[in-house]
């Protein structure tokens, strides 16, 4: 039997888990909460008004208390799952309920479009869209120590690949940057990523599930100019991703990495199969753009598993953005949550980066405008990676690594909040 509240919303308890996750999905659409937007000042254009704003409190407080009274022993594994995601969405849209009163009690006339720094309970805000974008347990101060760690862990890995070389600090510089490493006619950098992706297959079928089975990805030469920023993008509707080519030589060292996160076994790949998963309706209504970019960042790091790399400079190519994505996870903190002017921005990016300061104009602008975004795909990785290395420490010796049941392992569910996989899908 069902227990009628007053209010105007649902059951206070429920028969069963199937009726808690039936009401839970009416009342969640019948609320009309924002999707989170890139963008922080649409995210508060679209705070709704003091009354709705407390309706949406009344239901989620309803739904978490309903919750404690639900015996998940008594729930099968898919169930228990999708428990725990209802759990982490309610926890966090209370987070971010109780901002949102704060803000429409002293609410600006006008939301400043300098960063968050210039807007009132900036610091606040940076917080939860942290939390939103990246997962629920994070924090500002880890992320930025997280941030200098991967620095130091890109740089570990670019020296050692120019000391491999053999060359001095000056030759292997002047190599690195010549001519031989550079196209300059689409036509050769199509061919390119096209005799890459064919090479690559084979190299994948048995480690991760239907590889072989999924849609082909397509591959184009971008050439909308908004979005010139970004060596190469995936456009999920077209199942095409494309590498940018405009007035500038094409590195070579980008081949390898671009087409493993943007094609197979990056977003297309992770795209596809997220496609042929029956998902509960409970999942239908979440969206979890950290776990696709981390996983996308994640592949990069086995090219040396699959034979993926074929020279060291291939390698070098993923650690020169590699840095550039570790430099920005300690910039968006210190951008966002201590108050770091461009120029102090700057000098840190030069300390770690040298002869691309067009490149950190380009990104200040882009965390200040998007804040915690660019830290997705760092964070997402390590995620992944320190699964993986968990998993490898429990094996025999001279065990392989079981790559297919792994990434299935990863893949089946579809996207998740990272700490909700931790605790259901790994145990930990």
């Amino acid at each position: 039997m069902f227990f009628i509240s007053n209010l105007s919303f649902g059951q206070e308890s429920f028969a069963d888990w199937n009726a808690f996750e039936k009401a839970f999905i009416k009342d969640f659409k019948r609320l009309h909460v924002a999707d989170l937007q890139i963008y922080y000042v649409d995210n508060l254009k679209l705070i709704q008004s003091k009354r709705n704003v407390e309706k949406q409190e009344r239901v989620f407080l309803k739904y978490q208390n309903a919750l404690q009274s639900i015996d998940t022993a008594k729930l099968s594994k898919a169930q228990q799952l999708d428990y725990a995601l209802v759990s982490y969405e309610i926890d966090l849209h209370l987070e971010r309920i109780a901002l949102e009163k704060k803000w429409l009690e002293n609410k600006p006339r006008k939301i400043s479009k300098e960063g968050l720094q210039n807007v009132p309970m900036g610091k606040e805000w940076y917080a939860y869209f942290l939390k939103k974008w990246v997962d629920a347990e994070v924090t500002p101060d880890a992320l930025f120590q997280f941030g200098l760690s991967e620095i130091d862990r890109a740089k570990k890995a670019m020296k050692a690949i120019e000391k491999a070389s053999g060359l001095d600090s000056l030759e292997y510089q002047s190599y690195i940057n010549s001519d031989a490493f550079f196209y300059t006619d689409v036509a050769t950098i199509q061919q390119s990523f096209e005799a890459y992706k064919k090479e690559l297959m084979p190299k994948l079928i048995g480690a991760f599930p239907k590889v072989n089975e999924l849609p082909d990805v397509y591959i184009e030469q971008g050439k909308n100019k908004v979005y010139a920023q970004v060596p190469a993008y995936y456009a999920e509707l077209r199942s095409t991703f494309y590498y940018n080519y405009f007035d500038k030589p094409f590195n070579k060292r980008q081949v390898a990495w671009i087409y493993l996160h943007e094609a197979i076994p990056g977003h297309h790949y992770q795209v596809k199969y997220e496609e042929t998963i029956e998902k509960s309706e409970l999942k239908k209504l979440f969206f979890y753009s950290g776990y696709r970019e981390g996983w996308a960042a994640y592949v990069e790091e086995l090219g040396n598993d699959f034979d993926a790399y074929k020279t060291k400079y291939d390698e070098l190519g993923k650690w020169e953005w590699d840095i550039i994505r570790s430099v920005r996870v300690a910039m968006d903190v210190g951008l966002n949550y201590y108050g770091w002017s461009d120029a102090k921005a700057l000098e840190f990016w030069q300390q770690h980066i040298q002869g691309q300061d067009d490149i950190a104009q380009r990104e200040i602008g882009r965390m200040k405008r998007w804040p915690a975004q660019v830290i997705t795909y760092k964070y997402g990785a390590n995620q992944i990676l320190q699964w993986k290395a968990q998993l490898a420490a429990t094996l025999p010796e001279g065990k392989e690594f079981p790559w297919l049941a792994f990434h299935t392992k990863i893949l089946q569910h579809g996207a998740l909040p990272f700490s909700v996989m931790d605790a259901q899908i790994f145990g930990n």
